[in-house]
């Protein structure tokens, strides 16, 4: 089998529990995305439909299955076909989920699934459901399966087993077991506690009741590539030197003769967005950086250097720290001030409009994960975590039109293709920084002495994890000023002072995360300095909080 070139040639260090703590459960709405911009995030030539079922791991298949540059969505478990018909479906994974199949209302899998004859995988629950809709039979397990397990197989030309072992390790985490396969099914593995690990027909419906898209199974991504290629037909043609073209020629058909404005932060994805859209329009793309008062030290001077040394691209600067800072007096609920940052971003970029040629576009960053985590149109069954500036906080009756070329990409594939448009490591290595900025690194009420405080910590933590050579190992690093004050000692004397947090994680696309291990050595010079250098604070603490079960950022 060919090998394909991956999406990114760079993927961000992470740990193996780091996959198996938890995807956040989310169903994508995709009709309404459709109905609203008149574009699949490319022209499609394949894809696979990831059936959602309330698991854990949604994403996470996701992910797997575009790291072998195949496109894929997470759609509800009850789409209908003219909803995913755009990303053409070569296959459909179903994914696992809390229910039991038996239990009165529980989802399962749209009837054009089996209508259509494409290929279907069922994983864990998706084995269920494959089995309980077509004819045979689920019931609860004397003994439960949880954790590693060996997967005997008991036939040895299944195309799902190509280039396995005859015994390989894998993951489970199941409470239900198949007592009786669907007719024309036969068993093709076991374990010591499933007798019907694997089931699969004559023709392209195969179920498994372990996972393969987390590590701990570790020949699972082998397993999913034997479906996509040889089951399904997939050529890999999901790539960023395919992506890039298609992206343009959608950006140059929705903006047509129009304006843009792109809103510039500074990071990897504005940056990406700014140079697919400057390609496909030209001198009708004017950026806007916004300094909202919440940048961290030198923010606003480094910005628009970086950009003018290398995007030969019109930028516009706007200080509207005044502005962000007066609406934000009093505020000191987290989702507040995100909507309150997202809705004053909107208005200053209006105002910009006006002056610039009545532009009509708005062209942002929005990646995959900000969709995700924000309760919108598509995500209409998924728990918010919380608002991101830039989707949920978006005011109602905005004027400008979005154009949003990333919108369906996760952070390593955003900087996949920057690679492919020449963008600097500077750019494309830089670390995320959240679009409300030190507001949510603010507890409780932003002011102006609580930013210069945080931003003299801020500045110390990146010094010291640039200095050790950890800070492209990392996915974000920075410090909190959380809102209480202890007691301490200096010189003699009782201080009474503010609390400063610390935080550092590893992760693939901040959908989850594993929080550092830094060596005590550095943890000891950054506390060091901060109580020395910021007379404002006299204590520093470490957070080794994981997402789940919190999250990267405090607010």
């Amino acid at each position: 089998m060919t090998t394909k070139q991956p999406f990114s040639s760079r993927r961000t260090t992470t740990s193996d529990d780091l996959e198996v703590s938890g995807y956040l459960e989310i169903a994508t709405e995709k009709e309404s995305h459709y109905t609203a911009t008149g574009q699949t995030p490319q022209e499609v030539q394949e894809g696979i439909a990831i059936i959602d079922f309330g698991s854990q791991y949604s994403h996470l298949i996701a992910r797997r299955v575009r790291e072998l540059n195949v496109y894929s969505e997470v759609v509800p478990h009850n789409s209908r076909w003219q909803e995913v018909a755009p990303i053409n479906p070569k296959g459909v994974i179903l994914s696992g989920g809390p229910a039991s199949v038996y239990d009165t209302g529980a989802p399962l899998a749209p009837g054009w699934i089996y209508e259509r004859g494409i290929p279907i995988l069922g994983i864990c629950y998706g084995m269920q459901v494959l089995t309980h809709q077509l004819g045979g039979r689920v019931t609860p397990s004397l003994k439960r399966e949880f954790g590693h397990a060996v997967l005997n197989q008991n036939v040895t030309n299944a195309p799902i087993f190509a280039n396995l072992n005859s015994s390989i390790p894998v993951w489970m985490s199941h409470g239900d077991h198949i007592e009786q396969l669907p007719p024309g099914f036969k068993a093709l593995a076991y374990t010591d506690n499933s007798p019907i690990a694997v089931m699969g027909n004559d023709t392209n419906i195969f179920g498994l009741q372990f996972h393969p898209e987390v590590s701990h199974t570790p020949q699972g991504k082998t397993v999913l590539e034997n479906f996509l290629f040889r089951i399904c037909g997939c050529n890999g043609t999901w790539t960023p030197q395919n992506f890039v073209p298609t992206a343009i020629a959608q950006i140059k058909a929705q903006v047509g003769n129009g304006q843009v404005i792109c809103a510039l932060s500074g990071g990897v994805d504005s940056a990406v967005t700014a140079t697919l859209v400057h390609r496909a329009v030209g001198s009708q793309l004017t950026c806007i950086f916004v300094n909202n008062g919440l940048l961290r030290l030198e923010e606003a001077e480094r910005v628009q250097d970086t950009f003018q040394r290398n995007l030969n691209i019109d930028l516009l600067y706007v200080d509207a720290s005044e502005r962000f800072l007066t609406r934000l007096k009093t505020i000191v609920d987290p989702e507040e001030k995100r909507k309150i940052i997202g809705e004053e971003f909107i208005r200053v970029f209006e105002d910009a409009a006006t002056e610039l040629r009545d532009a009509e576009f708005l062209a942002q960053g929005t990646l995959y994960p900000d969709v995700i985590e924000s309760k919108t149109s598509e995500s209409s069954s998924a728990v918010k975590i919380k608002t991101h500036h830039n989707v949920g906080g978006l005011p109602k009756g905005m004027k400008l039109k979005l154009v949003e070329p990333l919108r369906h990409l996760f952070k390593d594939e955003i900087r996949g293709v920057g690679e492919v448009l020449g963008l600097p490591p500077e750019i494309i290595l830089r670390q995320p920084f959240p679009g409300p900025g030190l507001a949510i690194r603010v507890l409780g009420e932003v002011t102006k002495e609580k930013l210069e405080i945080l931003r003299a910590c801020d500045w110390i933590v990146i010094d010291e994890i640039k200095a050790a050579n950890l800070y492209h190992q990392l996915w974000q690093t920075f410090a909190v000023l959380t809102d209480a004050k202890s007691v301490g000692v200096m010189g003699d004397n009782r201080t009474y002072r503010h609390v400063a947090a610390i935080r550092a994680v590893s992760s693939e696309d901040a959908m989850t995360a594993d929080w550092a291990r830094l060596p005590y050595e550095v943890l000891a010079r950054i506390s060091n300095r901060i109580v020395n250098e910021v007379s404002e604070v006299n204590r520093v603490v470490y957070d080794i909080t994981s997402k789940p079960p919190g999250t990267i950022e405090w607010e």
